[in-house]
């Protein structure tokens, strides 16, 4: 109980201590040398991956054993069976699955990072592109945190603050400068800080609320260190979210000054006078219910309302939140991110529910999120209260259900936060959570994804998080979330292109050896045309870009990797590209009447040149013919062209040609290659047109990525 451990946090107080332990020998330390001998764990989507390739395995192994036996059993070469079984086993199994999902993982990372999110966590770019709930700050995230004092509120009138250089304090158009109340409210707004002003009276270290009540006071000839001076600190207490305000205790003539600030419904409540010129009055329910009035005032007009009082104490140990004197409100202005309303109409069109938590009151939260576009002006949409959150245990459904609906929440200590996302947790959404405090962290680690703010945010709150804002904007999260979607679709995309033309290799050389038929492929054509389309390819459909992926509702996290109707796109694939090339192979045999060896390159080529023509096969349905996710991938190109190279090293290459048993296929095959290798193109193309997939009902259609699942169950 008398140690403080390195990587640990003091989240208040302060103290002294001897350092008797360094490097290695801190528990730190020792962590360290257990994580570098640790195994890395596996993420959710590569343990899927991994389950999805040893069942290919099983099931490859099983048809590959029954092909050969077959062919052994019609009287084929028992060694030329089992080098095909095996080049069947080896090219069917997408072993560079893992691999390919990694590449497509980092790079997602890498263009988030460049978008200013950075990923903590690899696991949390598969889990983006399947959230449906934001619970975001609105300080700092959905606003600039650019504080600015527009307004004071004081027994004898309001008095505002221009946009002046340097800014003027006027009531009724006169300057209010040396109005006494005025002159107190600030000393206390100077006081009661832990912020410190910049040398030119604009920003500073510290809160943005102090910085903008300093600045106020600098406006008005009050210094900070001058106060100080006259008036030396003894103690202070911070604030605290049980009591919602921040006291100093200050050496004064006479005795102790204590200055107070807070939250107006804390701050009111705790005065029994107030302050009225020179004079201080009486303050009774009556009164406390006008400056209520005033408070709710301030905060309809979205200006973010503290209050200030102060009194007088005989010691530095008095109670501070008792017996005190209201000298007035401030109205502080933090004005919205321009580019949040685009980001919130962008995140309904993609089925995600945007939920503003703060710590402000109701009417303020209001304001904002009007002035946001998160609701409408004038809309009587339900505001939570935090306190209203309560034991989520005991929590009826109708009141768990006006949580899950409202869009706003209000005076929410961190705490509640946890509570909030258990409730959308158990309706079966993934949950987003915004923090930057030591008290936020818990509300981070316990979200699918934990964003931690980069400017504003503390070390704690980056090291509990999964992604990090480094400019603490809502537009990076949702910018964020659309990368989720897209690197999850291209996956998803890449996995479609490899089993499908797997799945025709294996459809024709079982389809010919029942058949009793001449096989198609040698053992290392399989191998080289497993290397040719299964590397490239897919590398390139995995690092696309992708499409707009903000335009549909989030998948279903609970949906498998490949789900049934990508089964049935990789089967009808499958047998496309297979009976292409068993055509193809058929004619060079029995009409063109070409020898088995002529024939063989013929199918060969067909089958490796219709795998890297079926890449266009991917784009999703609808997308333009031309101009979509595939064509404008430059990489897909790339890999098109060394593609066709190590085609033409295959046959061209003489000591390549004798590996793969290759010969010149004559113009008369050419003409075949390219008829068989475009026709699953042309057949995939015309089933992805408007027009067929209207006709035709949607299960039998191919999907090229993630065409979506339900949302949570509160919609």
């Amino acid at each position: 109980s008398n140690m403080a451990f390195k990587g640990t946090f003091v989240a208040s107080g302060a103290g002294l201590g001897v350092v008797v332990g360094i490097g290695r020998d801190t528990e730190l330390g020792r962590i360290t040398d257990l994580v570098a001998t640790a195994e890395a764990s596996v993420t959710p989507l590569e343990r899927q991956l991994d389950q999805l390739a040893r069942r290919l395995l099983l099931v490859i192994l099983i048809v590959a054993a029954a092909i050969a036996a077959v062919g052994v059993a019609a009287g084929r070469d028992l060694l030329l069976m089992i080098e095909t079984g095996i080049a069947l086993v080896v090219a069917a199994v997408p072993e560079g699955l893992p691999i390919v999902a990694s590449v497509a993982l980092a790079r997602g990372m890498w263009r988030l990072a460049r978008r200013n999110a950075l990923i903590e966590k690899l696991s949390a770019v598969e889990t983006l592109g399947s959230t449906t709930v934001i619970c975001t700050d609105k300080t700092g995230t959905l606003t600039e945190n650019r504080m600015t004092l527009r307004r004071l509120v004081l027994a004898r009138g309001d008095v505002e603050v221009t946009d002046d250089e340097p800014p003027c304090l006027r009531r009724d158009g006169e300057d209010a400068a040396e109005d006494p109340a005025l002159r107190k409210a600030l000393e206390i707004g100077a006081l009661c800080t832990s912020a410190e002003l910049a040398e030119n009276d604009r920003g500073g270290k510290g809160d943005p609320m102090e910085l903008a009540l300093l600045a106020g006071a600098a406006a008005a000839g009050i210094n900070r260190e001058a106060l100080l001076e006259r008036q030396p600190e003894l103690r202070r207490e911070e604030f605290e979210p049980a009591t919602r305000m921040m006291a100093t205790f200050h050496q004064a003539e006479g005795g102790v000054r204590v200055t107070v600030k807070g939250a107006p419904e804390a701050v009111i409540e705790a005065c029994t006078r107030v302050r009225s010129g020179e004079e201080a009055e009486a303050l009774d329910e009556a009164g406390r219910a006008r400056w209520r009035e005033r408070n709710e005032a301030l905060a309809r007009s979205g200006l973010r309302a503290l209050a200030l009082a102060e009194k007088s104490a005989t010691s530095a140990d008095d109670q501070p939140y008792q017996d005190l004197e209201l000298i007035g409100l401030v109205g502080l202005l933090d004005p919205p991110r321009r580019d949040v309303r685009d980001a919130i109409r962008a995140c309904r069109e993609a089925g995600i529910r945007v939920v503003m938590v703060t710590g402000d009151q109701p009417a303020t939260a209001r304001a904002i999120a009007e002035a946001v576009g998160l609701v409408d002006a004038g809309d009587d949409a339900p505001i939570v209260h935090g306190g209203d959150l309560g034991q989520v245990e005991a929590m009826s459904e109708a009141e768990r259900r006006r949580v899950l609906e409202a869009s706003i929440l209000a005076r929410v200590d961190p705490k509640q936060k946890l509570d909030l996302i258990r409730i959308h947790q158990e309706d079966g959404a993934r949950v987003a959570m915004t923090g930057d405090g030591v008290n936020d962290a818990p509300a981070l680690k316990k979200a699918d994804i934990g964003i931690a703010m980069g400017q504003r945010g503390t070390q704690v709150a980056r090291e509990a998080a999964h992604m990090v804002l480094r400019d603490d904007s809502f537009a990076t999260i949702v910018l964020a979330i659309a990368q989720g979607r897209v690197i999850f679709d291209n996956i998803r995309r890449f996995i479609v292109y490899m089993l499908s033309g797997n799945a025709g290799e294996i459809f024709a050389v079982a389809v010919l050896a029942l058949l009793n038929a001449p096989l198609p492929l040698l053992p290392l054509q399989i191998l080289y045309i497993n290397l040719i389309s299964d590397v490239f390819p897919a590398l390139a459909l995995g690092v696309g870009r992708g499409e707009s992926p903000l335009d549909r509702p989030a998948r279903d996290p609970d949906e498998p990797i490949v789900a049934r109707r990508h089964w049935l796109a990789i089967g009808g694939y499958g047998v496309l590209i297979g009976s292409s090339v068993m055509a193809v192979f058929a004619y060079a045999l029995l009409v063109a009447g070409m020898a088995t060896e002529q024939a063989v390159t013929i199918s060969f080529l067909t089958f490796a040149l219709g795998r890297l023509w079926h890449v266009f096969n991917m784009r999703e349905p609808g997308s333009d013919l031309l101009r979509n996710t595939v064509t404008t991938n430059p990489w897909v190109w790339g890999a098109l062209g060394v593609g066709i190279a190590l085609l033409a090293a295959a046959l061209y290459v003489p000591l390549l040609a004798d590996v793969l048993e290759t010969v010149d296929p004559g113009a008369t095959g050419w003409l075949l290659i390219a008829i068989g290798s475009l026709v699953p193109l042309v057949i995939g193309q015309i089933l992805k047109s408007p027009a067929v997939r209207a006709a035709l009902p949607s299960r039998l259609l191919p999907a090229a990525a993630a065409r979506q699942a339900p949302r949570s169950r509160s919609g």
